[in-house]
């Protein structure tokens, strides 16, 4: 079988890289690994010789690309079903999926005024543009009912790790760089998640590399907002 590679941006910034990263990591599966600087000038040029879309993450596996996350996620899983990124049972499948779906459509007031950005310190109670709330609350609502209803077999939403967290992983960094409060449940789970291997693996890596990206970082003081768009905030990435 032919070698995977993985195709990511900045560790820092690029949350939609970080997500088939962990499920990859996640299934035991080995890979190469290509990053593609954001702020490279050529960042477009590069990517598109790779990328149909021109956004990372890519996956290349022989002659087979895919791109982005949520296909992504699905293609580990059909080359590794045993790795169980999804639940096995079709009504915690399903659950699983509408989730991660949700996660992957929606959240735009998150993604906006609350960028991943791994090494900031100095943004806790920050970023509360308008609309973070209401996301923050929906999101509390996922997770709590996830743990509740499926997730007595572990730590996760659905017990083990899956799909899904690895979905969430980056709104988990979001809440812990920018000091939001949750209950008990999304705590534990928020900690869970911060200390699974791959992440720590991750972050690691994220804290040592020296590129920042200036439309991507969130000034200390203010509302918090990019000057940027949501899109290139985060969809592009």
């Amino acid at each position: 079988m032919a070698r995977l590679k993985l195709i990511i941006g900045n560790r820092n910034y690029s949350t939609w890289s970080l997500r088939p990263w962990l499920a990859l990591k996640h299934a035991g599966l080995p890979f190469d690994e290509r990053l593609i600087r954001l702020d490279d000038e050529n960042f477009q040029q590069i990517v598109a010789d790779v990328s149909p879309s021109r956004r990372v993450p890519v996956l290349v596996h022989g002659e087979t690309t895919v791109w982005e996350s949520m296909a992504i996620l699905e293609y580990i899983h059909e080359i590794a079903p045993g790795a169980g990124l999804w639940p096995p049972d079709r009504e915690t499948r399903a659950m699983a999926r509408s989730v991660s779906n949700e996660m992957h459509a929606g959240f735009s007031a998150i993604r906006n005024f609350m960028p991943m950005n791994l090494r900031r310190q100095d943004l806790k109670g920050k970023g509360r543009g308008p609309g973070v709330d209401k996301d923050i609350t929906r999101i509390c609502e996922i997770w709590g009912d996830c743990r509740y209803r499926f997730g007595s077999g572990g730590d996760f939403l659905f017990g083990a790790f899956g799909a899904a967290d690895a979905m969430f992983a980056p709104v988990v960094t979001r809440f812990d760089t920018y000091g939001v409060e949750v209950d008990g449940t999304c705590e534990s789970y928020c900690r869970a998640v911060l200390a699974h291997p791959a992440f720590v693996e991750w972050r690691e890596a994220a804290l040592k590399e020296p590129w920042i990206v200036r439309e991507d970082e969130v000034p200390a003081t203010g509302s918090g907002s990019l000057a940027c768009s949501p899109d290139h905030a985060e969809g592009a990435r």
